[in-house]
């Protein structure tokens, strides 16, 4: 019994020790750079979108040949309005993920540090702390990420679809979403998100490596803080590192996201993908993804240092 009870005054000392890590100053920056880089940069992540789920098997839907056609195409036919479909969705989305994962991250691995009584962490306990915060973010944001997908699918002439699957606005598609098809039509995608997970988790080890290496390389202090080219530089490597390994899940997620088909789940859009399109199926879409991720990760990593420094001038970044 008492062991039992020096066990849970343990877990209850741990949990106050997490919790004292977590600083709303993270979130607020997090916040900032998602909505400053998706204002931008939204027009470029709807082209990702739409070339992600077109499997030439929709008549209804456009068939885009490039880039430049895609923006001309939708320009003529929905107007520059069309560019910024889902915009509002993705703007809640994308400030929450960004300000929830730079909350739980850097809790997270405070919180690693002082457990360890360490001064750095090495790549593998990046990678972790990376992937719980991705999976506590994901498991808030998802039902939005399934809004803005089908948002930025809304096309020009329309004929094929219910009005449940029509949308005004972003509450106006949640309530549809959650009337029509409960809660796991709120979390459609989730499973390849999970596995996307392994995205931040690759995309913050590679940084704190590249940072870990220039320090030691340059035999700076541990705790030393980037110049802004040296973190861009950094923060675009990883970013783009991350992209190259891990894009399918977009691919498959968005997939299971677009209203205009029904899917079992992650497996059969697998099997049907590499079915009908190969491996270069799984790929649509990137060429708009790089254009996107690189200013953006730029713009939120160096709003999110911009902040954090001036709020905590003596705390590293990340």
């Amino acid at each position: 019994m008492r062991c039992f009870m020096v066990t849970q005054q343990q877990n209850r000392n741990s949990m106050s020790s997490f919790f004292s890590h977590i600083k709303v100053e993270h979130l607020i920056a997090g916040v900032s750079g998602g909505v400053t880089s998706t204002l931008v940069l939204h027009p470029l992540d709807l082209l990702k979108i739409r070339f992600a789920v077109n499997d030439g098997q929709q008549l209804t839907r456009p068939n885009y040949h490039g880039l430049g056609n895609a923006v001309t195409t939708i320009v003529r036919e929905e107007g520059i309005r069309g560019l910024y479909k889902g915009v509002t969705p993705n703007c809640w989305g994308a400030s929450l993920a960004w300000g929830f994962y730079f909350l739980f991250y850097n809790a997270i691995k405070a919180w690693m540090l002082e457990k360890g009584n360490k001064k750095t962490l090495g790549a593998g306990s990046h990678m972790l702390a990376a992937a719980e915060a991705g999976v506590i973010t994901l498991l808030m944001t998802n039902p939005i990420w399934v809004v803005k997908t089908r948002m930025c699918l809304q096309y020009s002439q329309e004929t094929s679809l219910p009005p449940s699957k029509h949308y005004n606005g972003m509450v106006d598609a949640l309530v549809k979403v959650y009337r029509h098809e409960g809660v796991s039509g709120m979390y459609k995608g989730l499973v390849p998100g999970m596995f996307g997970v392994s995205h931040g988790a690759l995309q913050f080890m590679a940084y704190e490596e590249m940072k870990k290496f220039y320090i030691g390389y340059y035999q700076l202090p541990y705790d030393d803080k980037l110049g802004t080219s040296q973190y861009l530089c950094f923060a675009a490597l990883s970013k783009l590192f991350a992209a190259s390994v891990t894009y399918p899940y977009q691919v498959v997620r968005a997939r299971l996201q677009d209203q205009y088909k029904e899917y079992s789940g992650a497996l059969e859009v697998i099997k049907r993908t590499w079915r009908y399109e190969g491996l270069r199926g799984f790929y649509k879409g990137l060429p708009a993804y790089f254009l996107h991720v690189t200013p953006n990760i730029c713009i939120v990593f160096l709003i999110y240092e911009k902040l954090t420094r001036v709020s905590e001038p003596d705390e590293d970044i990340l």
